[in-house]
């Protein structure tokens, strides 16, 4: 399994433009080359373990959805063909293969563009307390996990360090206009509803999930990842109970085990005893299979 493991990349033929909590980032001029990692974080700490072709996974849903999602909003991805790579980084082929692409230099939008169905997570804690989430009032008696009456819209600030913050869309709107604002919301919950459709026939659940904007030639396109298990909540559909946390195909599984081994949340992090992370893996590539219909053997 270890031959499947990419950590990190140090590129000399390419300037490292940011390496981020699972991806690193190169500047090829006019364009980027992101390749996903297989890092892990949770709580926003980077762990020291790998999940194996986690960066795989990521970059073939990402792709997936792009491609799905191209008629509501256009997106940064150029191409995933190593043979369209510039030249001087043909020769990493073995590490690039099926884990990066060329994407066009956007400028990035600072928010988080969240969308929930579902109460769960930090959102469920928000609606005990007040009964509302970023500042949306939400009908009483509803439970962990239950269904909302419709998608919302639930922002939340981009932060290099440290966690991101919900906010309210009225924040976002003197961030960055009320037009813009607008329109995030609008493609965000189009995009969201377009997935959830597809991903429940399929018999996934997409309990929240994020998205990224920016600017590209004075257009808005979609960006970084889409509809991952590093970015949403995949819930299998048979296993579906309201009232209690759910099943899931993504990270929440390595965060459980984070909160009952007591760990504080802070650097350094722990390591992933080996169950742990094969598990993990399991779930990265089952949500693959069955939303995608690929099959990665490990």
């Amino acid at each position: 399994m270890k031959e499947n493991i990419l950590y990190s990349t140090d590129f000399k033929e390419a300037k490292l433009f940011k390496r981020g909590k699972v991806r690193d980032v190169y500047d090829l001029g006019d364009k980027l080359l992101i390749i996903s990692t297989d890092r892990i974080s949770c709580f926003d700490v980077v762990l020291p373990t790998c999940i194996p072709y986690k960066g795989k996974v990521l970059t073939k849903l990402s792709l997936f959805w792009f491609e799905f999602t191209k008629d509501i909003i256009p997106n940064h991805f150029i191409t995933a063909k190593i043979d369209d790579f510039p030249l001087e980084l043909k020769k990493y082929k073995d590490i690039l293969e099926d884990r990066s692409m060329l994407v066009k230099k956007a400028k990035p939008l600072p928010v988080e563009c969240v969308v929930r169905g579902y109460l769960s997570g930090s959102a469920w804690k928000e609606y005990q307390k007040t009964q509302s989430i970023c500042g949306i009032k939400l009908p009483k008696g509803l439970k962990e996990s239950d269904r909302l009456p419709q998608a919302i819209f639930t922002p939340a600030t981009k932060e290099d360090i440290g966690h991101d913050i919900n906010v309210t869309e009225e924040f976002i709107e003197k961030e960055l206009g009320k037009e813009i604002t607008q329109k995030l919301k609008e493609i965000s919950l189009a995009i969201y509803n377009k997935a959830s459709i597809y991903a429940e026939e399929k018999g996934i659940i997409i309990a929240d999930t994020k998205f990224e904007f920016g600017i590209y030639e004075g257009e808005i396109i979609l960006i970084d990842e889409i509809l991952t298990p590093d970015s949403s909540r995949f819930w299998p559909k048979d296993q579906y109970r309201p009232a209690r946390p759910q099943v899931s195909f993504d990270k929440q599984f390595v965060r459980d085990y984070l909160e009952s081994i007591g760990w504080n949340k802070t650097p350094p992090a722990p390591e992933l005893p080996q169950d742990i992370v094969e598990k993990t893996t399991q779930k990265y590539l089952q949500v693959l299979q069955i939303l995608v219909g690929e099959r990665i053997s490990f």
